[in-house]
């Protein structure tokens, strides 16, 4: 690493990630463009992991804040009531729930996504009286120990030091190949008293599955998922956290199977800024805390709530945001089975919706993260993800330009040759 990398490697943990991928000192952003201390500009495919929906120091939700920053705005609310919380709960109600003919609580968690899973759990043990949740393989569900007992990843569940338990794990649909419908067994042991499969207070899962590789629940199985947890008084928690906040074509992923969860989490790009927001989003029947029965200091963070409804208001009051996501991901679809058929070889394939898709090559296994670093040093910030990390993650802001979006393009194809070439 450069010098300028220096104090990092002396006095931060050795838990540090992305800076390993990403080795430099980044110093401002705006849109899809991060610019770097030296003046060096990147191109970014990452978004945040999929925070920045809308792009970097997005100006309508900078403005928002200024705003209310310079009027005295409160900053930190815990639960009490404030203005800015209620403008975004009556933003959300008008251009989230409504439209889509839900009726859901909400339910202010700690800032991160993972805060929100470990509620939405928590809860639904209350709810149900039962302890054990059905999780599948390859799932992301954040790493506190709740969480992190949902989640799939040895990588991440060796780190917890502690046995986890009360959760059942169960194939993801497609992970016995396109041909297995995996919710037959998760029926027979359900149905079997002889299974070992204790009745479950929940199923939670990801409707596409972001760190599990780009995988994406077909709509027939999601329905049926839907139907076998009601017929049992199973609650189904959707984790929204990466895929939800128009990432993958609607403002749910859930949305295109038509169906209606128990629980949903949401996170990451819901304060459109960048700013920790986390929520959970619950059927009033399982709105069965006590008062104060889960806190957390930062559960009322009044500058994410001001960024969430400008990014509410500005986007999602009609359809021309949705119209213009699924524009971009069909030239990006297209563009990557291009990239896939140009080498037949190396057995590509595209998996994703809306502008969350992967490039998966399990014949070379180190290929994307090949491809990612050579992406780096062109000036490309581009992730990789899966069991293996053997796909190519492509997460751009909903809001990229078109021209960027195959600039991007056009840097993964040069180092894709670069890769080959080594």
């Amino acid at each position: 690493m450069s010098d300028a990398l220096d104090v990092f490697d002396r006095r931060e943990s050795e838990v540090r990630g992305y800076v390993r991928a990403f080795p430099t000192v980044f110093d401002r952003a705006a849109g899809s463009t991060l610019v770097g201390e030296d003046g060096r500009e990147y191109l970014d495919f990452f978004a945040g992991a999929g925070v920045l929906n809308y792009g970097h120091n997005n100006p309508l939700f900078t403005r928002a804040l200024i705003e209310y920053l310079e009027r005295g705005g409160i900053i930190h609310g815990l639960d009490m009531a404030t203005s800015a919380k209620k403008a975004f709960i009556e933003a959300f109600e008008r251009l989230v729930l409504e439209p889509r003919g839900l009726d859901y609580k909400l339910q202010f968690t700690g800032p991160t996504g993972a805060n929100a899973v470990e509620a939405a759990l928590k809860v639904a043990r209350q709810a149900t009286g039962r302890s054990n949740v059905i999780a599948f393989t390859n799932a992301f569900h954040g790493l506190s120990v709740g969480a992190l007992a949902a989640t799939g990843n040895s990588h991440y569940r060796e780190a917890a030091g502690i046995t986890l338990d009360d959760v059942t794990r169960l194939p993801y649909d497609g992970y016995l190949g396109a041909d297995v419908d995996t919710l037959d067994l998760l029926e027979k042991m359900l149905d079997d008293p002889g299974s070992g499969v204790d009745l479950p207070a929940a199923v939670i899962v990801e409707a596409v599955q972001g760190e599990g590789g780009i995988n994406v629940a077909s709509v027939p199985w999601l329905q049926r998922l839907r139907a076998v947890t009601a017929e049992r008084g199973i609650l189904l928690i959707l984790d929204e956290i990466q895929a939800g906040v128009g990432r993958t074509g609607a403002f749910f992923a859930f949305e295109e199977a038509g169906i209606v969860p128990d629980l949903v989490t949401v996170s990451k790009s819901i304060s459109g800024s960048g700013l920790p927001m986390s929520l959970v989003l619950l059927r009033p029947e399982v709105d069965v805390w006590k008062p104060g029965a889960h806190t957390g200091t930062f559960r009322g963070n009044n500058l994410a709530f001001v960024s969430a409804r400008a990014a509410l208001e500005n986007y999602w009051a009609d359809t021309a945001f949705v119209d213009g996501v699924a524009t971009k991901s069909a030239l990006l679809a297209e563009e990557l089975s291009a990239i896939a058929a140009e080498h037949p070889e190396l057995g590509f394939v595209v998996r994703g919706r809306g502008l969350m898709y992967g490039l998966a090559c399990d014949a070379d296994r180190g290929l994307a993260g090949r491809i990612s670093k050579l992406a780096f040093e062109r000036g490309l910030i581009i992730e990789t993800s899966g069991a293996h990390d053997e796909v190519l993650k492509f997460l751009p802001a909903l809001t990229i330009a078109d021209d960027e979006l195959r600039r991007g393009l056009a840097i993964v194809r040069e180092s894709l040759a670069a890769a080959i070439a080594e």
